[in-house]
């Protein structure tokens, strides 16, 4: 009878963990949309001459200046990127493009990507010409997590942790988003959106 009752007990405790696992990562991903997840670009438009390629679970270019504009268009959202860049690079991830067949700083909010900018006001974990960032961070050779969000007028960005940005802006409300490749290898993994 002991053993039974054991039995019974182990049995319990295996799938309320079970089920717990999976109503967390329930609740984890819910809301999420993934926008790339290393295997296709369907969500996405090249424009420019950047030579995106797919290889390994990312996407990368190291030639070319260009864009992969996202096909949906974003007003108030959170985006959460993965990415890597090598010390020369100039990148960056485009909010609310209002003319997404050519994308500028001056037409989106760009959330820099760019260690060695020549102005480094506007430096990675900076909003261009909205934003310097709190705190002057390293993007190089490793990979990294923006955490950007975009509520009304009221940005945030994180950098792997690290607030840089807590502004408002009015310039633009709604529009797609893009991933740039301007200078140096840039390489991106996972890109999720959750529309607010």
């Amino acid at each position: 009878m002991k053993r039974w009752l054991l039995i019974t007990i182990c049995l319990l405790i295996a799938f309320a963990g079970f089920y717990y696992s999976q109503a967390a990562h329930g609740q984890a991903s819910a809301g999420w949309t993934t926008l790339f997840d290393g295997s296709s670009l369907d969500n996405w438009n090249p424009i420019g001459d950047a030579n995106w390629k797919l290889t390994d679970g990312i996407v990368q270019a190291d030639k070319g200046n260009g864009f992969l504009v996202s096909k949906a268009s974003y007003g108030d959202f959170e985006v959460r990127a993965e990415f890597w860049v090598d010390g020369d690079a100039n990148s960056g991830i485009f909010l609310r493009c209002s003319d997404p067949q050519k994308v500028t700083a001056d037409n989106a909010y760009e959330v820099n990507i760019f260690d060695k900018r020549p102005d480094p006001t506007y430096g990675t974990g900076a909003i261009v010409n909205v934003s310097k960032p709190s705190v002057f961070l390293k993007a190089a050779d490793h990979w990294n997590t923006y955490e950007i969000t975009a509520r009304g007028t009221h940005f945030t960005v994180i950098l792997n942790g690290t607030r840089t940005v807590d502004v408002d802006d009015s310039k633009h409300a709604r529009g797609p988003i893009a991933l740039q490749a301007a200078v140096g290898t840039v390489k991106f993994r996972k890109v999720q959106i959750k529309p607010l």
